[in-house]
């Protein structure tokens, strides 16, 4: 299978940094709400270090809720077993382009403990153990994902400020299939769909909804984990591009 527009080799990585067209690499992972988390790396120690050793994080980033604070309850982090280190292994095969940050690639990781074992209770951990299963049974699962999401006129600071209460959405009215309604976000909308494919993804199109403000874009299908991995990389980039 040919290789995906906007994925990257480690060679056309190298090629990239050496030029100065990529100086940061975001090594990443999804949490137990589903968020892409992770950190910013100098991309030269990315490619001379972290692609073999990995990134550090802690591990109570899989036991907060969803205001990302530490709560009580959690058998793998608490306060009183500590929080300890994690380590975040890149999966090469997911480096990327992030077209909507300046300069910058991204990949996913994998968690592991200290004593190098995969972290069981990782959301990405859990899929493959499934997938592996599965294989078992000479089955390939594969996944599409319908993503919907509501574009409001406020920002995200606006938005917090008022206690996300009383906003304003971009729609008036059911804009489901409605071209000329749906045009008036189509700058956004274009921003979207032109990164994402730069970024690795097939966006196959976009249309307005029912309720005010939605809007809905759809991918192609792919493996289970190739579509869990754009699905939260397709989350985290739209917001930043809104």
């Amino acid at each position: 299978m040919a290789q995906r527009t906007g994925m990257l080799t480690v060679p056309e990585l190298q090629k990239l940094v050496d030029s100065g067209e990529i100086d940061t690499v975001i090594i990443s992972f999804t949490d137990m709400q589903g968020r892409l988390v992770g950190k910013r790396m100098s991309a030269r120690l990315f490619v001379e270090d972290a692609i073999e050793h990995g990134a550090e994080c802690c591990n109570y980033l899989l036991a907060v809720d969803v205001e990302n604070n530490t709560v009580p309850g959690y058998e793998f982090s608490s306060w009183e077993k500590g929080y300890n280190d994690m380590a975040m292994i890149p999966d090469m095969s997911t480096l990327r382009l992030a077209p909507w940050i300046p300069h910058t690639a991204m990949v996913m990781a994998d968690l592991q403990t200290t004593d190098h074992e995969p972290v069981p209770i990782a959301p990405r951990s859990l899929l493959k153990a499934q997938i592996d299963r599965l294989a078992k049974m000479d089955l390939v699962p594969y996944v599409g994902t319908e993503l919907e999401f509501i574009v409001f006129d406020d920002s995200f600071r606006d938005a917090w400020a008022k206690g996300y209460d009383n906003l304003r959405p971009s729609t008036d009215y059911n804009v489901d299939y409605d071209l000329l309604a749906s045009n008036r976000v189509e700058p956004l909308l274009h921003d979207i769909r032109v990164s994402m494919d730069k970024a690795g993804m097939y966006c196959e199109g976009v249309k307005g909804e029912c309720n005010l403000g939605q809007q809905e874009i759809a991918f192609r299908y792919d493996t289970a984990l190739i579509t869990c991995d754009n699905h939260s990389v397709y989350k985290s980039g739209a917001k930043m591009i809104a």
